[in-house]
């Protein structure tokens, strides 16, 4: 009895399709880009909030005006209202407005704190420059990567159109755009 179970496991073997490799593929393309867009946007983040604990500290320090600092403050919480999505990553306009707000904002308070005069002993504010400084080296790295994953994807649908309904009944998915679109 326990032979003819096993005989009976062995015709009833598993067979992988064509289809269903592309599948896997595509879901794998899918999640990556999602892990990678994830990353990168907690990496933001994080520069963000390193940016509010630095003006913090540039406002415990008392050498600057409340009201620069409150201007800078603002502009921060701007950042998050204004960044792009990959929904309006098609709008290069959108990124590069992201850009230019992000960079001038790490550029004044990293010059802020940096011309602070406890900014050579305050370990504080060292660090929080170093953290920012790091995040946004990471976030250029991640937008690499998710250009470079993108790419795949859209050669993956160009590559297999024919076969894209059976793939993703939900409708016909789209392109993703890059990040380096924005910088050509």
């Amino acid at each position: 009895m326990f032979l003819s179970c096993d005989s009976k496991k062995q015709q009833d073997g598993t067979t992988f399709t064509r289809i269903d490799s592309l599948t896997d593929m595509y879901l794998v393309l899918q999640d990556s880009l999602l892990d990678t867009w994830n990353l990168m946007i907690k990496d933001d983040n994080q520069k963000i909030k390193a940016m509010k604990s630095l003006l913090h500290e540039l406002e415990v320090g008392g050498q600057f005006s409340h009201e620069e600092l409150y201007s800078l403050e603002q502009r921060i919480d701007q950042l998050i209202k204004i960044r792009y999505t990959p929904k309006t990553m098609w709008n290069a306009d959108v990124v590069e407005e992201y850009d230019f707000a992000s960079n001038s904002l790490v550029t004044e308070l990293i010059s802020l704190a940096e011309s602070h005069s406890a900014f050579s002993y305050n370990k504080v504010m060292q660090q929080l420059v170093e953290d920012i400084r790091a995040a946004d080296l990471r976030v250029e790295h991640y937008r690499m990567e998710y250009d470079a994953l993108a790419m795949t994807y859209n050669s993956f649908l160009e590559d297999h159109q024919e076969v894209l309904k059976e793939i993703d009944d939900t409708g016909s998915p789209g392109k993703k755009p890059l990040f380096q679109m924005t910088s050509e």
